[in-house]
This record gives C-alpha cells, structure tokens and sequence, in this order.
C-alpha cells in the first residue's frame, strides 16, 4: 500500500531539498538547548506582535522601525557570517544586533524633530543611518547572497557618484548626509513602501501560510488531487497539475509547492513515463504556479497593491484569469504528454476516495476562499488574513490529528509546557516569524533601491531611454521591458526584480498608454518566469534533486512546461481590447464590464495556449506533420494578439489542424479494424 500523502524521499535527497529550501529562506543556523527555545518563543511573540498590529492602531513609523529592527536581530542571530561559523553564536553577531537596535531606537526616540530635518541631518543622525544601512546590506548577503547585495551597493554608489557620468544617466549628484537622511530619516527610502508591505501583509500571510501547512491542508490537497484524479498512473501529470493549484494558492511559494508535491508524486512520475528531467521540469512549473495564483500569490503581489493604491482583491482580481490560462497550459501540455508517450493506467495503492477526504478534512477547502469571502465582506486584506488566520486555527480542531493544539493538552500536568512548546501552534508562530526575514531583507534593501530611483529621478531616465531604442513603438518597448525584468530576474529573486523594474521600467509601458495596472502585472508575470531561469531557479533545482536528474535540464524542461503561457502578458499590453483579460483591472469596474468582450478574450486567448502547446510539443490529437506544427504555432501567436484579423487566422488555423488530425485518426483506426 501506498500512500501519497508520504514523503517518499530518501536521507540524501532530503538533505539536497532541504539545502535549496534553505538557500530561498537563507542557510539558517539550528541552534540546540536553551539557544534555540529563546530565538523560538521571540519568534512566537513577534507573530504576535504583528497579529496585534493587524487588529489594534499601531502608528506607522513604530510598525515599521520595530519590524525591521526585529527582522535585524534575527538574521544576525539566525543566519551565520560565514558557512564555517554556522550553529554558533558569534561575539560579532550580538554586536551586529544591538547595533540595529540602537539605530531604530534613536530613529524612535527622535520624534518629529528627527524626520523633519532629514535634508540638513546632525552628524549622530548620519552616524547611525550609515550604521543601518551598512547593516541592512550584511542581511542581505547573509539571506539573499552576493548578486542583490552588489546590484543594491550599485544604486547607491550612482546616488553618490552619477553626476560623474555621462547623459542622459547623469544628475546632479547627492552627498552622504543628504542621502543618509533620505534613506534613514524618511517613509520614503527604506522605511518605505516595501517595509510598509513587509511589516503588514507580507508577514501576515506567511503566518497564515503557516497555519495552513501545520494544520495539515497540504496533505489534504495532495491527497484529494490523485483521487479526484482517478488514481491511476497515466494521470499523474494533471493530479501535478490541479494539487500545484490547491497547494500553491493558499501557500505562495514556488520551492515549497514544489518540494511538498514533488516529495509524493516523484515515483509516480517515473511509473508513468517521464524521464527524470521531465518529472522534475513539470514539478516545478506547477510549483511556479503558486507565485501568481490567488488567494496568496507572491510577496510582490501586496507590493503591486501599495504602488498603485488599489486594494488587494483588485490583485487577486487581474491574476485569476492569466492563473487560469497558465495551468490551462501545463494541463493541456500534460494531457498531450500522455497520448504522446503513451502513458501507461497501472492504478496506484492506497488511494482514499474524493468523497471520503472530503468529508472529513471538508474546512481545508476554506483556506483558498477565507480571504477572498472576508474582504468581499469588506474587511481590508490586512483584516482579512487575520481573520483568515483564527478561522484556519479554529477549524483546526474539527479533527484531532490537524489540531494546532493537542486536545489533550490540559492532562499533560508535568509536561504541559514541554507539550505547549512542541505544538503545530508554536511551530507556526515561529516559522511563520523566521520564514519572513528573508523576504524583509530583500524589502528593506529594495527602500534603498526605490529611494535612490526616486531621488535621482532614475526611472524617467530609464523610460525614456527605453522609449528611444524602442522607437515609439508599444510592440518593441514591452520586449524590452520583458527582457529587461527577466535579465534582473536572473540574479535577484521574484520580489526585488519587481521592485527594481517596476520603478524603472514601468513608466515606459505607461507613456505609452498602457493603463498602470497592465504595466505592472506584466513586469509581475515576467519577474515571476524568470524564476526558471538560472542561476535563482531554485524551484527547477529543488525537483531535479528530488528526480535525481540534471538542474539545468530540468530547468529547460520546466520553461518548456511553461512557454505557452510566455505570451500572456503581451495580451492586456499591446491593444485595450487585452486589458478584459484583467477583467478591467477594478472591482467596482466589474458592474460596468462588457463581459462578451471579456469572455471572447479569454476565449481566445484559452485557443490560442492550446494551439501553442500543441505546436512546442509537436503532438496535437496525433503527431503533427511540420506542417501541422507551424500552423499551430503561428494560431496561437495570433490568437494571443487581441484583435479581428489575428482571431480570424487562428481560429482558421487551429480548425484546419484538428480536421486534418481528426481524418488522420479515423483512417488510422479504419486502418487497424481492417488489418484485425
């Protein structure tokens, strides 16, 4: 018997996975004894501290300065100097963090006096903000690496230095004081609108990701997905598929989908026909997924929300559709893996029935509806996820084995706070603390970044410069600026490459007349790719541990999984036709919608990733002729073109392929009838 809910990985391969997890959330040292109780419960008391902001008025600039403070003290004491230092407490360490706590301190006990003279600061005012930032930026090679620390020390050497360069990139250039008290002594560098995102809805859906994990809703997930799916071998890519849906909404995060369903469905994989590169490249498109899937999608999703001042169910509103079209993707890519391999049905082991996990683990289905229903209700996303989160630890107890706390608790008289301690609940307080840090690192050198654009004005230069090569043309400048956020992507994670490009190269998109909210779920979705891309494909290298295959094959095979999906963002950009697809970019625009145009874009946008998997795969009903191919092919770009001519020669196209497979098909089994 098997069961699929099992983490079927062995020792090595476990410890493979657990080192790229860690990679995502920083080489964390694992403190025993006393040590590692103390940096627990202060996990616990800063989830609850920020469970508190969410529901009582903490003013803004104490929210944040005590967050970043924490987030601080915690790497310095969590994440090691250097590999050799790990799982040891370093004098340098404590003297790192009460460095930030004396710096946030003075920024807190300055009052208004210390903002207001933030462009004439006093010598102690520069002492200690240079002392922030220099330690902001040791957080970031400790928890991000080299390559964000480098590109982060970059904008700021041009804040200091770009007068000395040549036009259209020069400016007049800014010296230390005045740079450190915009960056120290203002809620526009790096107390800014990413610490804001970090220290509110960041934080709050980690822990909420947590409480789901630890209640056992993943499990769940994978388990309902392979006996919706029939159980048997031959559909293992669409149970990959729908249990990367189910999965990664509620938790956002493309490494953990991919591990948690790779660790189950690996050898399924592998019974069923896929080579090893392929099996891992499709665990992690569909662990990709996560990333901009409601009702979580990525960190960088709350950052959309405060750039534009829109509320975070427009967000979920404008990704729904392009998620749908993704997974349809990776659906239709498995379901042709299938026929085109010829997959064989063995029915697997164990298998619970739908209906049986449905009724008794029924509350987990909330999770992937709570926040959308409260803030429908018309609480805000802050207030929403908090209530998301209670209401995700009171169903918990609907059944003793996902309980947050063991109901037997109370008879546990002379263990009661060593069982209280090792509860589901105390490991979601803290990880959903220590699983944060490295995302408000990455948030607080990205102040740096948007302070540095803002006040050298270097995105307007960015956008003009782009506007110049791209000559005026729409077509041009969204390449560019596709290129230019997957070439960022390459080096620095999801979030950071949003930020970075959505202060540089957004406004380009913008003058051009691209509605704000297109501009920026274009540069989201293309940050969102280039996490496939070497060397931050840290999903793609996770599976090919867990396959034992090639990284960088895997790799490859995951941008196959995923390129039909590559065009979708072209959709809402090049024609106002296209931006339907983000059905209108606003809720309350919904009343008004003219909802044919909608479900004709997303119908033929739906044709046209069809068409192109079809064509990448080289396989539609049957084998395509080279022929069959190119048609396919050109259909689905046309398709994804929002307009008459192109939706006329893809439908055509995509008719005139199915025809001809459909005539092939019947002589073929005329053919084989006869023979018999």
């Amino acid at each position: 018997m098997t069961d699929p809910s099992a983490d079927t990985l062995d020792a090595e391969t476990r410890q493979r996975v657990d080192r790229l997890i860690q990679e995502e959330e920083g080489n964390a040292n694992q403190y025993q004894g006393a040590g590692g109780v103390l940096l627990t419960l202060c996990a616990v008391l800063m989830s609850a501290f920020h469970l508190y902001a969410a529901y009582a008025i903490v003013p803004a600039q104490v929210l944040r300065t005590t967050h970043v403070a924490m987030v601080l003290v915690f790497i310095f004491l969590s994440f090691p100097i250097a590999e050799r230092f790990k799982n040891r407490l370093m004098p340098w360490d404590l003297g790192f963090a009460m460095l930030a706590v004396a710096s946030l301190a003075y920024a807190l006990m300055g009052g208004d006096d210390f903002t207001d003279r933030n462009t004439y600061p006093m010598t102690a005012d520069v002492v200690f903000g240079g002392i922030l930032i220099l330690l902001i930026l040791e957080a970031l090679r400790r928890t991000n690496g080299w390559v964000l620390l480098c590109v982060t020390v970059c904008f700021l050497l041009y804040a200091l230095f770009g007068n000395h360069l040549p036009a259209p990139w020069t400016h007049k250039g800014y010296e230390l004081p005045r740079l450190v008290g915009f960056m120290y002594m203002t809620l526009e560098g790096i107390f800014g609108t990413a610490i804001d995102v970090s220290s509110t809805l960041i934080i709050l859906f980690t822990i909420f990701g947590a409480f789901l994990q630890f209640s056992g809703a993943g499990k769940f997930f994978i388990d309902f997905s392979f006996s919706l799916m029939g159980g048997k071998t031959s559909n293992v890519g669409k149970t990959v598929v729908l249990s990367s849906f189910l999965l990664g909404g509620p938790s956002g995060s493309g490494v953990a989908t991919t591990v948690t369903v790779g660790a189950v469905a690996h050898d399924m994989l592998a019974k069923a026909g896929y080579d090893k590169n392929a099996a891992g490249g499709l665990l992690a498109a569909g662990g990709l997924g996560a990333i901009i899937s409601p009702p979580v999608l990525g960190a960088a999703a709350f950052l959309i929300a405060e750039f534009l001042k829109i509320s975070y169910l427009d967000v979920l509103l404008m990704a729904t559709v392009p998620t749908f079209l993704f997974y349809l993707g990776l659906y239709v890519m498995v379901s042709i893996d299938a026929r085109k391999y010829n997959m064989s049905s063995q029915t697997i082991a164990g298998v619970e029935g739908a209906w049986s996990l449905t009724r008794r683990y029924w509350f987990h289905f909330f999770s992937l509806i709570s926040i959308v229903v409260f803030m429908m209700m018309g609480f805000s996303p802050v207030m929403s996820v908090f209530w998301a989160t209670v209401a995700s630890f009171a169903t918990s107890f609907l059944r003793a084995e996902s309980a947050m706390i063991p109901l037997n608790l109370w008879q546990h008289k002379h263990s009661f706070w060593k069982s209280l301690y090792r509860s589901k609940f105390v490991q979601a307080m803290s990880g959903g603390f220590t699983q944060v840090l490295s995302i408000a690192a990455t948030c607080a050198g990205a102040g740096l970044i948007v302070g540095v654009v803002v006040l050298t004005g270097l995105g307007l230069k960015f956008s003009a410069i782009v506007l110049d090569y791209a000559d005026g043309s729409l077509f041009l400048t969204a390449l560019f600026t596709g290129l230019v956020v997957w070439i960022v992507g390459l080096a620095v994670p999801v979030t950071a490459s949003y930020i970075i490009c959505a202060v540089i190269a957004a406004p380009a998109l913008i003058k051009l007349g691209v509605p704000d909210y297109a501009a920026h779920m274009f540069i989201f979705y293309y940050a969102v790719l280039s996490e496939v891309s070497p060397p931050t494909a840290l999903s793609p290298f996770a599976a090919a541990a867990i396959c034992k295959g090639d990284p960088y094959k895997t790799t490859f095979q995951s941008w196959k999984y995923v390129a039909p999906a590559i065009l979708i963002p072209f959709i809402f950009v090049l024609d106002p036709a296209g931006v339907a697809l983000l059905l209108m970019g606003k809720t309350q625009a919904l009343a008004q919608a003219n909802w044919f145009d909608i479900g004709w874009i997303v119908l033929t946008a739906s044709a046209g990733i069809v068409a192109l998997a079809g064509g990448l795969q080289n396989w539609f009903i049957l084998k395509t002729h080279w022929a069959e191919r190119w048609v396919l092919l050109v259909s689905g770009v046309a398709l994804t073109y929002p307009s008459a001519l192109g939706d006329l020669i893809g439908f055509a196209g995509l008719a005139l392929v199915v025809s001809t497979q459909w005539v092939r098909q019947r002589r073929r089994v005329g053919a084989t009838l006869t023979g018999s």
